[in-house]
């Protein structure tokens, strides 16, 4: 049986890098969606790149409280991940992110954003979720959740069992799943992607990869973050070259073929 997935880059705008790379692995339909920092000091400017390549790409926001520009000073995710769970994430801190970041997309493209995901998956935090609602209800209306969708982050398949990828949904992602699917919010149906950033080369990254095509089903959403060149001073940087390298192979189109897998924009296959 075919299935089709969302293969979506994260971090488009943090670096020049991230932002070739993006483009180059459109251009040869090896995406189907980037996520938008819009707190980037280059957002702009990367953003200009986009509207050419609307036919083969989602464009989501990447909502951002932990990267270095745009937030305070020293904040991490375990910092917001605990302030979330004691409840000491100020209410109109969380208003005023959403706000701006949103307003951020909406003047450089002219269009909402196709989607929503968090930059470390903050947007499925307590009180994070909630002002995401809200936020897009107040400026989309009450069917917002039929206009955009939402990254879910609950493992698909039988990743639910990769302890990474468990810690990820049980901070947040099963929740906030349940809560879309009650609200009848449209979003992804399985999550990959999740690993320790740790594959030394392009084989031992598309060993992920196989895992991950075999759990998704239909209209799952893989993650990746890719670069062309390392990016310093980024946690990960090293890595992004890495999956780069796998992602325009043709060993990576070997193996969607094998899997029976196929790249798709995400208003095709999710309902």
């Amino acid at each position: 049986m075919s299935r089709t997935i969302v293969l979506c880059a994260d971090d488009y705008a943090l670096h020049p890098a991230v932002d070739a790379a993006v483009q180059q692995l459109a251009e040869q339909g090896r995406l189907s969606a980037t996520s938008c920092m819009t707190t980037a000091p280059r957002w702009r400017e990367a953003a200009r790149a986009l509207p050419a390549l609307r036919s083969r790409l989602d464009v989501g926001l990447h909502f951002n409280l932990t990267e270095g520009h745009g937030v305070q000073p020293g904040t991490t995710i375990g910092s917001v991940i605990a302030q979330a769970y004691t409840r000491r994430l100020p209410a109109a801190r969380l208003r005023d992110a959403w706000r701006e970041q949103l307003d951020a997309f909406e003047d450089a493209l002219g269009m909402p954003p196709d989607y929503v995901d968090g930059h470390q998956h903050v947007h499925q935090l307590p009180s994070v979720r909630a002002a995401m609602v809200d936020e897009l209800q107040r400026r989309y209306g009450a069917d917002a959740g039929q206009q955009l969708w939402i990254r879910s982050t609950a493992p698909a398949g039988r990743l639910r069992w990769q302890p990474k990828a468990a810690v990820i949904a049980l901070l947040g992602g099963y929740t906030l799943t349940r809560q879309l699917h009650a609200r009848h919010w449209r979003m992804n149906r399985g999550f990959g992607g999740v690993y320790g950033f740790d594959a030394p080369t392009p084989a031992a990254y598309g060993a992920h990869m196989a895992q991950w095509l075999t759990a998704c089903a239909d209209a799952s959403l893989l993650m990746c973050h890719p670069a062309n060149a390392e990016v310093e001073g980024d946690a990960i940087g090293r890595q992004r070259p890495v999956e780069f390298a796998y992602l325009q192979s043709p060993a990576f189109a070997d193996a969607l073929a094998a899997q029976k897998c196929s790249i798709w924009q995400a208003d095709r296959i999710i309902s």
